[in-house]
């Protein structure tokens, strides 16, 4: 019977997996569909001409039909975006945004001075000097050093291959253009008595119209321009009606804001006006976002409509274009709303996800303190102790309801109000409030697991359907995707995942536990396995989740909790035949994700086209580069996992406890309830050791799975104190 249960039980793991990886093409069409009103760029005409005016520190919020009347007009008859233009520091510097421009990836330069790089001043960017740009060893050593597998001068050598004339004009065009050895043709400083001249030089312009730097957002030391930080954005945006009008016509415009104005970083701006791009909403592929791209799009884009060869395994996608019905005034401000909004609730709530971390984590270390002075009988005496066991259970199950709420607190517009911190937290609560009440009030609430399941079902529904339907709520989220930091736009992070696995376990195990108390084991391990696989699928689709670690991690997790409602032992051979099946699983998808056009790939292709180049090396030793910074430099995540482990270890493992003693009672109801919370220690393990920023996803996993054992062990142990009240009432009868 064992034998034949575990038989049965890969049998049918394998045949889902199966259906869902015959099923992935057309999926994966389905999925590109969301963007199939996006029209391609046309194809390479040879005797236009394409114009790429680079700037910095503009972003859409300065945008407006009487201040920028040129980027007004670009915006009403060109498509525009708002743009991610992170590269190698969380802010970046002009000499950055060009450099990275030319190596079609993440570069940056040294910066000057002392302390944290991104409080440190810019370095100046140089006009070359017998065509040779100043300064570009150091800009080649630092991208090497960085590991980002970042060849600078990769544009400027592609354009000669092919054959194609680039002019660059101002320095920072320069260093785009220059080739991999640092020298640079047909150079032109920028100038209003030459421009006709060079823009008509090549059929490929590249124009540095200087950037603008914010007076008052400047690191220390850092030698501010001239005028203030208006003043600057409209001479720039004269200079880009100066390009338009001296350009040939019929030229191809792209306007891009490739740097932070200071300190403070931010999603900026990119438009693109002429015969490729008429009005509308810019797209990539790499974001899978509308009306969101990031730098790294621009230089491929730039070669795919000017006939040069694209080189291949680069992180970025051509641009194309979704079609307005027409340029009305109307339409480009609705257009530039939303921009704005993009722009606003990234960088709003950028800013307030430490703040929300601290003093969430902190907040859970409360209710682990509290818990404890419960339990030892510190709080409450016999007579109140009911009601303090009540407060405390609203207090956990409404923790384990802030997650969940976080991402549908995107549902409405907290970034437009006056103070956003207000606003978010309001927002946050109202979520709470409704799925808490509806945990403890409903029906399932007076099941001991009643509302543990209520809440992670509603976790795995709100995460699932955001990823099913395009990550939107992720987007600009306190635990989820930051646009501005570019690190994912779409599918599941590292935080997504831990709050979509450990509630995925948790609800498998309230779901078992009912099916197990009424003697269906089998059944039980069917629906747990449909959840998993189900679970697996959503996280490791390239066209959904994307995420590469995150299966091997649940798998093992998942499994062990199917062999236990099955009456199996884990031996050693089973413990390596799932821990063979998971790394199997994730190259399995990686490959037919690799399969894919390149444009197409996530990075899950992405890294087993790395894997074939020989670059495989540098991303697993950069990713744990970040893990360490995590580990070492986020002191309430960091504290969290060792807070939660004693928690956990003091509930389950001392037996004399009255933690412990509450969690034995609730398990004679939930008889899945141990096994669950061994798997899902297992999840979080694994996850932790083999994901990049793995150090989160234990601690946020927590924040869902404590919250909630707690909100069991205070159930059980309010039914005690009921039934003991119910005896003494009986007695004095």
């Amino acid at each position: 019977m064992s034998r034949r249960s575990l038989a049965a039980l890969f049998a049918a793991l394998g045949t889902v997996l199966g259906l869902s990886v015959a099923a992935f093409p057309l999926t994966a069409h389905a999925a590109k569909a969301s963007l199939a009103t996006s029209k391609p760029a046309a194809p390479h005409d040879p005797f236009g001409a394409t114009v790429l005016i680079g700037t910095g520190g503009i972003t859409w919020t300065d945008v407006s039909e009487k201040e920028t009347p040129n980027l007004w007009m670009l915006l009403r008859d060109g498509s525009s975006a708002a743009m991610s233009i992170r590269s190698v520091e969380s802010n970046t510097c002009p000499i950055d945004g060009w450099l990275a421009l030319s190596a079609a990836n993440r570069a940056a330069a040294p910066r000057t001075g002392t302390g944290p790089a991104p409080e440190r001043p810019c370095s100046p960017i140089g006009e070359p000097t017998g065509g040779v740009i100043p300064g570009w060893d150091t800009f080649v050593k630092a991208a090497a050093d960085r590991k980002f597998d970042s060849k600078l001068g990769l544009l400027g050598e592609a354009a000669a291959k092919s054959d194609v004339c680039i002019k660059p004009v101002g320095p920072g065009a320069a260093v785009a253009a220059a080739l991999p050895e640092g020298t640079v043709d047909r150079y032109s400083p920028y100038s209003d008595a030459n421009l006709l001249v060079d823009m008509n030089t090549c059929p490929v312009t590249i124009v540095d119209v200087g950037s603008v730097r914010d007076p008052a957002d400047l690191a220390a030391g850092e030698q501010p321009a001239e005028g203030s930080r208006a003043a600057q954005i409209a001479a720039i945006d004269k200079k880009v009606g100066d390009i338009v009008n001296a350009a040939p016509g019929g030229a191809d415009f792209i306007v891009a804001s490739l740097s932070d104005a200071g300190v403070t970083e931010r999603l900026r701006l990119a438009v693109a006006r002429g015969p490729h791009y008429g009005p509308g909403q810019l797209n990539a592929q790499s974001t899978r976002q509308p009306g969101l791209i990031q730098a790294q799009d621009l230089p491929i884009t730039l070669m795919s409509i000017t006939g040069i060869t694209i080189p291949g395994n680069l992180g970025g996608t051509p641009l194309t274009s979704d079609p307005a019905p027409d340029n009305s005034e109307k339409r480009a401000a609705d257009r530039l709303q939303k921009l704005v909004d993009y722009d606003l609730a990234s960088h709003e709530v950028h800013s307030l996800v430490p703040p929300f971390f601290s003093v969430f984590a902190y907040g859970q270390l409360v209710i682990y303190l509290l818990v404890l002075l419960v339990w030892k009988g510190k709080i409450g005496g016999p007579d109140t102790r009911r009601r303090v066991l009540g407060i405390v259970r609203i207090i956990a199950v409404a923790a384990a309801s802030v997650p969940a709420s976080t991402f549908l607190a995107n549902l409405l517009p907290w970034w437009r109000f006056p103070i956003p911190m207000v606003s978010i937290v309001g927002a946050v609560g109202i979520f709470v409030a409704l799925i808490a009440y509806a945990a403890l009030r409903g029906p399932w609430g007076r099941a001991a697991l009643g509302s543990l399941a209520f809440v992670a079902a509603v976790t795995v529904a709100v995460l699932a359907g955001d990823i099913l339907t395009g990550s939107r709520l992720q987007q600009s989220s306190l635990m989820g995707l930051q646009p501005v930091v570019g690190g994912r736009f779409y599918g599941m992070g590292n935080v997504t995942f831990a709050l979509f696995a450990t509630s995925s376990i948790l609800l498998a195990t309230a779901v078992s536990s009912y099916l197990v108390s009424h003697r269906r084991p089998r059944v039980a391990a069917a629906v747990v396995l449909a959840i998993g696989v189900g679970t697996v699928i959503v996280d490791g689709a390239p066209f959904w989740g994307a995420d590469g670690g995150g299966p091997p991690a649940y798998i093992p997790g998942i499994a062990y909790l199917i062999l236990s409602i099955l009456g199996l032992r884990m031996t050693w051979q089973r413990v390596a035949m799932i821990g063979l099946g998971s790394v199997g699983l994730f190259f399995a998808v990686a490959g037919l994700d690799w399969l894919r056009a390149p444009d197409d790939r996530s990075h899950l292709g992405r890294f087993i086209q790395a894997i074939i180049d020989g670059n495989a090396l540098d991303i697993v030793i950069r990713k744990g580069q970040q893990n360490w910074s995590i580990l070492t430099g986020n002191a309430p995540l960091t504290l969290l996992v060792p807070a939660a482990l004693l928690f956990v270890i003091y509930v389950l493992a001392k037996p004399t406890s009255w933690g412990s003693r509450g969690l034995s009672k609730a398990t004679e109801k939930a008889p899945t309830l141990r096994a669950g919370l061994v798997a899902l220690v297992i999840t979080l393990t694994v996850g932790f050791l083999i994901n990049d920023s793995g150090t989160a996803i234990p601690a946020v996993g927590a924040t869902v799975a404590v919250p909630l054992i707690v909100s069991v062990v205070v159930r059980t142990l309010q039914d005690d104190l009921r039934a003991v009240a119910g005896t003494r009432r009986a007695r004095r009868s």
